[in-house]
Parts: structure tokens; C-alpha cells; sequence
């Protein structure tokens, strides 16, 4: 990963399509794998906002693998 432009108001970072599908998983994971309890205070943000953070992410892996194909 590479934090391209850093900014308080929207970070640019460049990943690999691994590290994508690391945050992926790993979102995947906090959303409807494993009972976080707390979820918002543990997390940061509430599981809605994550679950559209999670689908941005899966859109574009979705993308990129069909582009693959």
C-alpha cells in the first residue's frame, strides 16, 4: 500500500489487488463473520458505515476480476 495524496477530508491510497482483498476480507470479517462487541466504540464508525465501505470494496474486486477473466 501507498498513501499517494494524505488529507483529512479523503486520503488517496494505491493497493495491490492483495491488499484489497485483505481489507475486504477483513471487513467481510467485522460485518457478519465474527460478534464484535461494542461494534461502534471498537470499530470507530458505526456498522452501517462499514457495510458501505464494504461494498464499495467488493464492487471494485468484482471488477477487477471480471476484467481478469
Amino acid at each position: 500500500m501507498k498513501v499517494v495524496r494524505p488529507s483529512k477530508e479523503a486520503t488517496q491510497l494505491s493497493l495491490s489487488f492483495s491488499e484489497l482483498l485483505i481489507l475486504n476480507a477483513a471487513l467481510n470479517e467485522i460485518c457478519n463473520g465474527i460478534e464484535v462487541f461494542e461494534f461502534s466504540t471498537r470499530i470507530g464508525a458505526e456498522k452501517d458505515e462499514v457495510r458501505e465501505l464494504l461494498a464499495v470494496l467488493r464492487g471494485t474486486v468484482d471488477k477487477l476480476e471480471e476484467e481478469s477473466l
